[in-house]
């Protein structure tokens, strides 16, 4: 019998995780949300301390006698077993690329709140926040939503950024506009005026069965003011 995968995260939170959550959900793949059990914070804690290979921080995931940390490297393993990465390497090579270059998205997203320290309150630097949005708002997301529209525009549009296939870059980027949106609403209005190719897409993911599926039930958790996405109007000018 093949043993369900455990994926390790923060039970309250979409965060990291949600991008690993949305892969599963896609591959119909048996898994568990470990920390989101009784008792599963310390399942959690522990895990990280044990194993040839332990992950810095969650999420990690466990596939069998393997443990996986690493967003990207979880999406890259996922996406070879369950048909969300092309099969040559170069395909596969590419998709990890483009996943790479959401988690820098990613990161800028968090250090707009969390520009000078994450064991801080936002309250404890807003003003630097404030800095930090605004040039993400005015020139970051601009320039990495432009850059992903043009994949999906070039050299003629498509459904999803390798074509017709979706891929697990494609989910991440659906989670990315979905927090975008929810954090800086007005910036995020605009780029998808000026790129309805983003707005495609995002449809196109969440009408997916599963992933549609998902996204109903209660095992999709709602952006909260704790996560990587928060919305802080005062940031979103």
């Amino acid at each position: 019998m093949v043993q369900p995968y455990e994926l390790f995260y923060w039970p309250s939170i979409q965060g990291r995780g949600e991008f690993v959550r949305l892969a599963l959900e896609e591959a119909g793949a048996d898994y568990v949300d470990v920390a989101r059990r009784d008792g599963g914070v310390d399942l959690l804690m522990a895990a990280l301390e044990v194993g040839d290979h332990p992950s810095f921080a969650p999420p990690f995931l466990k596939a069998g006698e393997q443990t996986i940390g690493q967003v990207a490297n979880i999406l890259l393993y996922l996406g070879e077993q369950h048909g969300l990465a092309p099969r040559t390497e170069p395909g596969r090579l590419w998709v990890h690329q483009l996943q790479l270059t959401i988690a820098d998205l990613v990161t800028e997203a968090h250090d707009t709140h969390h520009p000078i320290a994450s064991m801080l309150y936002y309250e404890d630097q807003k003003p630097e926040a404030k800095r930090r949005a605004a040039d993400f708002v005015e020139t970051r997301i601009p320039k990495f939503m432009g850059y992903f529209a043009r994949l999906l525009a070039n050299p003629e549009p498509r459904d999803y950024l390798l074509g017709e296939r979706v891929s697990y870059a494609d989910l991440s980027l659906f989670q990315v506009i979905e927090g975008l949106r929810y954090a800086f609403p007005n910036a995020m209005k605009k780029v998808e005026q000026e790129h309805p190719e983003l707005t495609g897409l995002r449809d196109r993911v969440a009408a997916r069965p599963k992933i549609a599926a998902y996204l109903a039930s209660p095992r999709r958790i709602p952006f909260n003011q704790d996560g990587i996405f928060r919305r802080y109007p005062e940031l979103d000018a």
